[in-house]
Formats: structure tokens, C-alpha cells, sequence
């Protein structure tokens, strides 16, 4: 159910869910609370007055005459009606009321996801198959497996005869068929294509038709994620994500290629990247109470390099020229002859790759996003550790690769951390008194700076002119959260009373010129890339951002640093996990699985580290958001409007 609430004395209303944190409503819409606490409800400074309507509020931090008065804090509050709320406005020491603008504010839009994925079907590449066979007799003494084949053959008539290949089958046929009373399920897996017959992999001792999951993972070079599919109903049903344990060894793909080339080294990340997936799928066992047994199949979809240090293929050609992987299409595998906690019988998948730096994580994004059956000439970002980018329509499509760092997963920001519980998210900033409003994820004490939460601070910072637009502190300012600490210029985020960490949170200038870095690569990659082929922004007619934080980010603060393009932004479309979603697609219907080879043969490949336009692009792009503000004119006027 949704409600709207109006904000006061803004006159601004916005559309919530039913149950949605009132501190939360007030980021979407704009709108400025003081809020220290991420949200804890410790600090007790985000008072607003319900004027009208219904809410669900504790009284933590906040005194008896104030809760008579309808005072609440917006932390601690949820919607539970349409509501009209009054935002107190800050005073100065003398009680002169500091008036605030509205934030501009926008999220990617949430309506693209069916549009770009279109629906699928439950037709899954492995199926099961119950059968209740006669037992043999002196009369009727063929072999078992003649058995299972002419039981196959009574239950599908029209079907071709599945196969059977390998021997461990035929070790374990007699006594399964003899223990289960001539009672059994087939796990089949389907032919590559629809003319080949289906393959029988494994053979269970009763009716297991009921347990029939599948696994998609993403395999990415800092965070890897899965999740678990009925394969009988289509739906996910748990999810689980960790940390990829090679990032240790180094936090991009270059840093493990020279690691992998050391002794043991390959050996090493492989079993690193084998126990991260093991760490998930425990995850998801654990919370679904099945054994890893009941896995049937593996989709997976990763880097080039990740595919290659999962199989324990030597990555060492892939960061020099020519650039050449060892392979792009990966061999079907037996997931436990890797390591991993699968039945013996389990194919593992891997989405091909296209180079040495676009791999079957973005064939995946694209496959999902169905590119290769739209007319519209698409941009397709994958902004990661490794950023990626595509575009094209059915007719053509090109790809780049640029390495944008792990500055928005949360690799090289002093305070920088993964989206878990305890990161800041959402960031705005007082004009008059630059003090901050912090929403955590999970609405606790702040420990750290998700992706999101980077780009919502500089954004913020900029607007406000706590920095110039090379990223620089103004030193002028009478605030003593904007110091020279020890790591040079900072702005302190949370006090250490305020923090989860017990100690002050703060964003530097060296986080800042990462962050600048690593967006400046992701928007000199879209301009060379266009330039090959002949087009400009202005020929684009959608944009799709693809990766795990593109949900959480505001697509106003993410144009306003230069991260995306200033354009329509009617034109911007999210797609979430793409490469997840591949790999989830691909596991619940075997017809859209088969397309994904038309999705590969599709897509061209250009290396930027050999164009000389690209530097020239980059070194321009290290600037917020640019140095050629005609690329940006909504930011150009808004920042003119700030002067």
C-alpha cells in the first residue's frame, strides 16, 4: 500500500510504501532533517511535527512535553497513512531561522526492470523425472539400464531417447534401483540445443521431483553474490552474498593476475574464490535447511579473469598485448571437481566472455536486459571494481572495459565499506551550517561509506561548496567538521559518539580524488566508445545501469559528479544485479538460456588502453563533474545559481 506525505514548510510530497521510515520518506524527497545518527535515534535530533495523519513512533531520546506536542523523531517513525509533517527549520545562536532549499532528487527508475527483461518461462535446463519401474525376473533380465531407458521411453514416447555418458552413473544405477524398490528420479539435462537429446546425470533413490534447485552466482572481483532458485516455480527463494577472498591477494583483476603468475598463486585464488562460493552456498542451506546435494545446477557469470582463476586457467596473457584469454566459451563442469559443495553429478555453467576485460558478467547484463532484440541504440554500464560498458541495439553492439577501481564498492575510501548494516548510504548537507543528515543501511550508528553513500557525499559537498570542483576543501569555512586531519584535508561525517566504530568517520581528499578516478575512467570509457562508432550522447535514446549499487543511487548527485551523462532522465533505466539476473533467467527457462549465443556473436570488442583518445577523455574527466561544462548543463546552471 502507498501513502504520500507532505513536508512542511517545503510544501513537498512524497510517495512511500506503507511502513517506510519517516527520515527515509525525507532523503527521497529532498528534504533536509538534522540527523547524526544514521538513523539509531540516539542523538535525538530529528524532530518533526505529524500534523495529520497516522504513524508507528517510539519515544527514544525524545522528552514527554515534546511527544504531547506531536513531535516525533523521523528516525524512529514509520508511515502508516497519508501525513502532512512539519520540518522544524534550524536556528542560529541569536534565533534567526536557516532557511534550506529542496533537494533535487530522483532514483533510477523502478519500472524498467519487466521492460528490459521482458517475462520467461519455467522450463529449467535440468528437469527430473519420476519413474516406478518393474523389477526384473528371470522372464524380463535385461540390464538396468535398458530398464531406465525403456521406463524413459514409456513416460516420453515423442521425446529423443536421452543419452547417458559417464561412468559414475553406471557405478551407482544397481544399488540405487535395488535400495528404492524400483522406485526413482532421473535429474536430466537438457541438449545444448532443442534438436539434441537430453542427458541423464544422475539418478536418486525415490519421487525427489519436489527438490529441484538451482544456483545463480555472481562472481565478482570484490563482492560475489548468489541465489537460489525453485526450479519447479520459477521464484527465487534465498540469497546470500560475501566477500570474494581473493581481494586479500589484491583489489583488482591486475593485482591477482601478477599474483596468480607467482608460485602457488593460481592454486591460491582458485581456492579462494571456491571457498567464497562455498561460504554462500552454506549461507543459503543453512537458511532454506537443504543439503548442498539438492543444488542441480550451476549458472554462473564473472569477469574474464574471475571465470579464469575459478577454473584454474592461467589469467597471465590477459593483461598483455595483444590482451588474449586462454578461452571465451568455458567448458561445462563438474562443480565438485572444482571443489565446491555440489552433488558429484552438478554442472557448473559459465557465461562466455567477449575480451580480456568485458566478460560474461556484462554477456549476462546485456543477455537479461535483452538488448539484442531492441531497435533503441542502448548504453549499457556495469560500474564496478572492473567497469564495463555496451553499446548498440540488435544490429550491433560494442564493448569497452575501463578499470574504474573499487572505490564504489568501498576498496581505496578510508572509511569505505560494502552495503551491510552500519554504511551511509544517503548524505545531505545543511547549505547555511554544513551539518549532515546520515541515513544508515539498516537505520543504525554509522560505520562506514557504501558506494551510494560516496557519491551522495561528494555530490553534496560540491553543491554546497564545502569542495571546489577539483575535489578540494574550502579552507575558509567556519565548521569544525571540515579540519586538517591527519590525512590531510577531511569533513567529519559522524562524531565518535555518534558512530558505530567509536571513532570519527570522515571523507578525505584522497577519497575524493579515488572517487574522482574511478568515475572520470567510467566517463571516458561511454565517450571513446561512442566516438568509435560515430555517435555522441545526443544519439543515445536509453541508458541502463547495471551493478549491485545502482538501486541505491540518486540519479541527480550521480550526474552532478560526472558519473553519468547529463541527459533525459526519462532516458535511464536500472537493471539491478544483470549479471545475477542472467544467470537467474538462464537457470529457469532453457529457451532464453540458448539465446545468449546470439548475444555474444553480437557484441564487438575495442580496447581503450590501445586508443589514444581515451587518456585525453580521462585526464578531462578528472574534474567535478567536468572540465568541459557544456557536457553538463544542468550542473553548469546549478552550480552558476549557487554563486
Amino acid at each position: 500500500m502507498k501513502h504520500t506525505v507532505r513536508f512542511q514548510p517545503d510544501n513537498i510530497t512524497v510517495t512511500v510504501d506503507k511502513g517506510e521510515n519517516l527520515l527515509s520518506a525525507a532523503a527521497a524527497a529532498g528534504v533536509y532533517i538534522h540527523a547524526f545518527c544514521g538513523g539509531d535515534g540516539v542523538c535525538g535530533k530529528c524532530k518533526v511535527r505529524i500534523d495529520k495523519g497516522e504513524v508507528s513512533s517510539g519515544k527514544a531520546n525524545l522528552r514527554q512535553e515534546d511527544w504531547n506536542q506531536g513531535l516525533r523523531l523521523a528516525c524512529q517513525t514509520t508511515v502508516s497513512s497519508d501525513l502532512v509533517v512539519t520540518v522544524p527549520d534550524k536556528t542560529t545562536a541569536g534565533g534567526k531561522a536557516l532557511k534550506r532549499k529542496p533537494k533535487t532528487t530522483r532514483t533510477i527508475s523502478a519500472r524498467s526492470l519487466e521492460t528490459l527483461t521482458g517475462r520467461w518461462n519455467v522450463d529449467p535446463p535440468v528437469t527430473k523425472l519420476y519413474l516406478e519401474l518393474d523389477p526384473p525376473t528371470l522372464e524380463d533380465n535385461i540390464s538396468d539400464m535398458q530398464r531406465v531407458m525403456r521406463g524413459l521411453r514409456a513416460v516420453m514416447p515423442d521425446s529423443l531417447e536421452p543419452s547417458y555418458d559417464h561412468p559414475e552413473l553406471i557405478k551407482v544405477l544397481p544399488a540405487v534401483l535395488r535400495e528404492s524398490d524400483w522406485k526413482i528420479t532421473l535429474l536430466l539435462l537438457h541438449g545444448r540445443r532443442q534438436e539434441e537429446p537430453d542427458r541423464i546425470i544422475d539418478v536418486e533413490a525415490g519421487d525427489t521431483t519436489a527438490r529441484l534447485y538451482g544456483l545463480a552466482v555472481d562472481i565478482g572481483t570484490t563482492t560475489c553474490s548468489g541465489v537460489l532458485i525453485d526450479l519447479n516455480s520459477g521464484k527465487v527463494i534465498a540469497e546470500a552474498s560475501a566477500y570474494n577472498a581473493q581481494i586479500r591477494y589484491g583489489e583488482d583483476v591486475i593485482s591477482r593476475i601478477i599474483y596468480a603468475g607467482r608460485p602457488g598463486g593460481l592454486r591460491t585464488l582458485q581456492n579462494k574464490v571456491v571457498a567464497t562460493i562455498n561460504a554462500i552456498i552454506e549461507d543459503i542451506c543453512r537458511t532454506m535447511i537443504i543439503s548442498p546435494a539438492d543444488i542441480s545446477y550451476i549458472m554462473a557469470s564473472g569477469n574474464t579473469v574471475m571465470s579464469h582463476l575459478l577454473l584454474g586457467l592461467d589469467p597471465k596473457y590477459i593483461r598483455e598485448s595483444p590482451y588474449v584469454p586462454s578461452v571465451s566459451q568455458f567448458p561445462l563442469t563438474k562443480a565438485a571437481g572444482l571443489g565446491i559443495q555440489a552433488h558429484p553429478s552438478v554442472r557448473l555453467f559459465l557465461y562466455p566472455c567477449i575480451s580480456s576485460y568485458v566478460g560474461g558478467d556484462i554477456v549476462a547484463g546485456v543477455h537479461a536486459a535483452q538488448i539484442a532484440k531492441s531497435e533503441l541504440v542502448t548504453l549499457f554500464i556495469d560500474i564496478g571494481t572492473n567497469g564495463e560498458i555496451v553499446v548498440g541495439n540488435k544490429d550491433w553492439m560494442v564493448s569497452a572495459a575501463c578499470s574504474a577501481g573499487p572505490a564504489f564498492e568501498g576498496g581505496g575510501i578510508k572509511y569505505g565499506m560494502r552495503a551491510a548494516n552500519g554504511a551511509i548510504e544517503n548524505f545531505y548537507i545543511h547549505p547555511v551550517t554544513y551539518d549532515p543528515m546520515l541515513i544508515t543501511i539498516g537505520r543504525i550508528k554509522p560505520s562506514g561509506i557504501c558506494g551510494s553513500g560516496l557519491i551522495s557525499v561528494v555530490a553534496e559537498l560540491l553543491d554546497s561548496g564545502v569542495i571546489d570542483q577539483q575535489g578540494k576543501f574550502n579552507r575558509n569555512l567556519d565548521q569544525p567538521r571540515i579540519r586538517d586531519g591527519r590525512d590531510g584535508w577531511e569533513y567529519v561525517l559522524a562524531w565518535s559518539q555518534d558512530s558505530l566504530i567509536g571513532e570519527d568517520i570522515v571523507i578525505t581528499e584522497v577519497d575524493i580524488d579515488n572517487m574522482m578516478r574511478a568515475k572520470g575512467a567510467m566517463y571516458a570509457g561511454y565517450q571513446t566508445l561512442l566516438e568509435s562508432v560515430g555517435l555522441t550522447f545526443a544519439d543515445l535514446e536509453r541508458v541502463i545501469l547495471a551493478g549491485n549499487f545502482g538501486a541505491f543511487i540518486d540519479l541527480e548527485q550521480a550526474i552532478r559528479i560526472g558519473l553519468l551523462p547529463d541527459m533525459d532522465r526519462e532516458q535511464f533505466y536500472y537493471l539491478g544485479n544483470g549479471s545475477l539476473l542472467g544467470c537467474q533467467i538462464s537457470l529457469s527457462d532453457v529457451r532464453r538460456f540458448r539465446e545468449r549465443v546470439q548475444v555474444r556473436q553480437l557484441i564487438t570488442n575495442m580496447e581503450l588502453s590501445e586508443n589514444p583518445e581515451f587518456m585525453s577523455h580521462y585526464m578531462a574527466a578528472l574534474f567535478l563533474p567536468h572540465t568541459d561544462m557544456s557536457l553538463f548543463p544542468s550542473v553548469r546552471d546549478r552550480l552558476a545559481d549557487r554563486n
